[in-house]
């Protein structure tokens, strides 16, 4: 049996007995402001504060870990990390990730330059532009998905620079190297503040919206935990304690329209 799923067992177990628990589920992300970022070297941000008040209601110990996000999904796919955060949804992930419910709401979209008047209604307003994404990620396949959708549409297509961090498509787009940034909106925002670019970009508009998740291995977890962490969830959510932690920062509450259809069935 894999260490962690062991571990999990047993947490599970010393959870269902109300015994002290001496199990801790680490859980990895990235800084990926303001979702999750490193304040003085304790993992903060929404998201964290979520993940602890859910570990305080069933009793268990969690650590945080932030990551290379290449690294931060390995670690987990491979059993050394029970769960990361925050994800979007897509197939691939659907085969072997066990999501919680929706924890927010957040949307992608295009920003330009300041003195750009671009306005983003379909994808004729972003012909032939060439755009900035972080990539490989849900974001970028997100963006090359819209490429392929112009092609079919004899539109032409928008050219992708995809960059290793999401920092990179910021600067450029700052300097007026790009012509637009395809981002979710409230990392980009964030971004611009950091790199003191936020009166040389605009957002021009949403393609679309999603909810972000909590993801944990499915291989690698008890089944009866995650329900019990998923419970604890819906559990805070009802009353109230996830929406005050949003409140906060400025941020909503995940739309249960958006949930797919196959949501969690591999």
């Amino acid at each position: 049996m894999k260490s962690l799923n062991a571990a999990a067992i047993a947490l599970f177990v010393t959870f269902s007995s109300g015994a002290a628990l001496c199990a801790e589920l680490k859980f990895n992300t990235q800084d990926f402001a303001p979702f999750s970022f490193n304040v003085d070297g304790v993992v903060s941000g929404p998201a964290t504060e979520i993940i602890r008040q859910v570990c305080a209601k069933i009793n268990a110990k969690c650590s945080f870990a932030l990551l290379p996000w290449k690294r931060a999904q390995q670690e987990v796919k491979a059993g050394k990390a029970h769960g990361m955060y925050v994800i979007g949804w897509n197939k691939s992930r659907a085969k072997w990730v066990h999501f919680t419910p929706p924890i927010l709401k957040t949307e992608y979209g295009f920003f330009t330059h300041a003195g750009n008047a671009l306005s983003y209604n379909d994808l004729k307003n972003v012909e032939g532009l060439t755009v900035s994404v972080y990539g490989p990620s849900n974001t970028s396949k997100s963006l090359q998905g819209m490429q392929e959708k112009m092609k079919s549409m004899d539109l032409n297509p928008i050219k992708i620079d995809i960059r290793p961090d999401d920092e990179a498509g910021f600067k450029k787009l700052a300097l007026k190297r790009v012509d637009a940034v395809f981002s979710n909106r409230d990392v980009g925002f964030a971004l611009a503040a950091k790199l003191g670019v936020k009166e040389k970009v605009r957002y021009a508009g949403k393609t679309k919206e999603l909810n972000y998740y909590i993801g944990f291995a499915a291989e690698h977890n008890d089944e009866a935990l995650l329900k019990k962490f998923d419970a604890a969830f819906q559990e805070l959510d009802q009353a109230g304690a996830i929406g005050t932690i949003l409140d906060k920062y400025d941020m909503l509450p995940a739309d249960p329209k958006l949930i797919p259809a196959n949501f969690n069935k591999r």
